[in-house]
C-alpha cells in the first residue's frame, strides 16, 4: 500500500506562533486540528499553577503557568496580569516568531455562507502579508483582493499601501458586547457574515478584541501589552482594548496598517453579564476620558521604534490620565516594565546597540 501523501505545508508554518490563554483543558483544539496541527502553540495557563491542563495529542506546544512567568521575569512579572486573559501577552513576549495568532478557548471553527469550514488562521496570514491602505479609504475595501482594485480617484502615489501590522478578526454567534449591552440584549446573536476586509483609517481608533487576532510581532509586538487587569486591579475586560488603542496610535505614527473584518470564528458561549459588569463598570466611566486622550495623543518624530513610542505613550498616560485615577500611574509604570522585560527576553537593546556600533565603525 502506498504511503499517504504528505500534508501540504501551511503558510508561515515556521514563522508563526499560536498563543492561547486558558484555565481549562484544551479540547477545543480538536476541531482546529486541520488548521493548527502543524503550527507551534504557546499556551499561557492562568489561575492555579498546580492545576494540570490537558492538551490533545499531536500538537507541538509549550505551556507556561504563573510559576514559570515569575521564574522567567523575576520582579518584572508584576506587569503580567493574573486571573485575566490579559496574561496571554506573556506568550507574545516569549515567542521567537515573526507572527502571532491569538485565539480564546471558547472560539470554534465557523462556517462561511456556503457551509464550508473557515480556516481563520489562513485568512489572517493573507491579511498580514498583503498591504493596508490607512491613508486613503478605498470604497471597494481591500483593493489587493482578487476581483477588486483601487477605484477611480484613488491617488496613484498611495497605491503601494503600507505594511500591515494587525489583522483583527470577527465572530459569529455571541457578539463581543459590553455588560450593559449584554443585559439588554441577552438573546442577540451575530448571524451576519460580511465578506470584507477593511483597513481602519489613520486617525481612527477602534475597540480591539483579542479573541481572534493576528499581528506582525516584528512590526508592532512591543506595543501589544494587554495592561494590568484582573486580580488586584480595579478593572477587567479592557485588556485588549487598551492594547488596541496604544497599537493604533503607534501604527498611525509609524505608517503601519491595521485591518478588520474577515476571518470569522464561532464564539460559542457568552460570559456572565453581571460578572462582566463588576469588571467593567469603572472602565465604562473611564473610557470617556481614555478615548479623547488617545484621539489627541501625538508622538514626537524622535520616536522611531515601537519601544520608543510606547515609553513616550506611558509618560503621557501618567501625565494626562493619572489625574483620572491612581490606577493609571500604576499602569504607566507597568508599561515601562513590560518594555524592559520585552527587551531583556528579546535582546532588543543589545541588537540595537550592536547595530549602532557597527554603523559607527563604518
Amino acid at each position: 500500500m502506498a504511503d499517504p501523501s504528505p500534508k501540504p505545508v501551511p503558510l508561515l508554518k515556521d514563522e508563526l506562533d499560536i498563543v492561547i490563554p486558558t484555565i481549562r483543558n484544551l479540547d477545543f483544539l480538536e476541531m482546529w486540528r486541520p488548521f493548527f496541527e502543524q503550527y507551534h502553540l504557546i499556551i499561557v495557563q492562568d489561575g492555579d499553577p498546580s492545576k494540570t491542563i490537558k492538551v490533545p495529542e499531536g500538537f507541538d506546544y509549550e505551556l507556561y503557568n504563573r510559576n514559570d512567568i515569575n521564574r522567567i521575569l523575576g520582579p518584572k512579572a508584576s506587569c503580567i496580569s493574573f486571573k485575566d486573559s490579559a496574561c496571554r501577552c506573556f506568550g507574545y513576549m516569549v515567542s521567537k516568531k515573526k507572527y502571532i495568532y491569538t485565539i480564546d478557548d471558547d472560539c470554534f471553527v465557523a462556517k462561511d455562507p456556503s457551509g464550508k469550514d473557515i480556516n481563520a488562521l489562513e485568512q489572517h496570514i493573507k491579511n498580514l502579508l498583503c498591504p493596508a491602505t490607512p491613508f486613503f479609504f478605498n470604497t471597494l475595501y481591500d483593493p489587493y483582493r482578487e476581483g477588486a482594485d483601487f477605484v477611480r480617484g484613488y491617488p496613484f502615489s498611495l497605491r503601494e499601501g503600507a505594511p500591515t501590522a494587525v489583522s483583527h478578526g470577527l465572530w459569529l454567534n455571541i457578539p463581543d458586547y459590553d455588560a450593559p449591552t449584554q443585559l439588554v440584549k441577552p438573546r442577540e446573536r451575530n448571524t451576519r457574515y460580511v465578506d470584507a476586509v477593511l483597513t481602519i483609517p489613520k486617525g481612527t481608533l477602534f475597540p480591539m478584541c483579542g479573541m481572534n487576532l493576528a499581528f506582525d510581532r516584528e512590526l508592532i509586538g512591543p506595543a501589544m501589552y494587554f495592561g494590568l487587569m484582573g486580580d488586584g486591579q480595579p478593572i477587567g475586560r479592557y485588556d485588549d482594548m487598551w492594547a488596541g488603542w496604544c497599537v493604533k496610535v503607534i501604527c498611525d505614527h509609524l505608517g503601519l496598517g491595521v485591518k478588520t473584518g474577515l476571518p470569522y470564528i464561532w464564539h460559542s458561549k457568552a460570559s456572565n453579564p453581571f460578572v462582566n459588569l463588576k469588571k467593567e463598570y469603572k472602565g465604562i466611566f473611564w473610557q470617556e476620558e481614555i478615548i479623547p486622550f488617545f484621539q489627541s495623543a501625538t508622538l514626537p518624530k524622535e520616536c522611531t521604534s515601537v519601544q520608543k513610542c510606547y515609553i513616550e505613550l506611558s509618560k503621557q498616560v501618567k501625565e494626562k490620565l493619572g489625574a483620572v485615577d491612581p490606577y493609571f500611574n500604576k499602569l504607566a509604570d507597568a508599561m515601562v516594565t513590560w518594555i524592559e522585560a520585552w527587551d531583556e527576553l528579546n535582546n532588543t537593546s543589545e541588537q540595537t546597540s550592536s547595530k549602532q556600533a557597527n554603523g559607527a565603525a563604518k
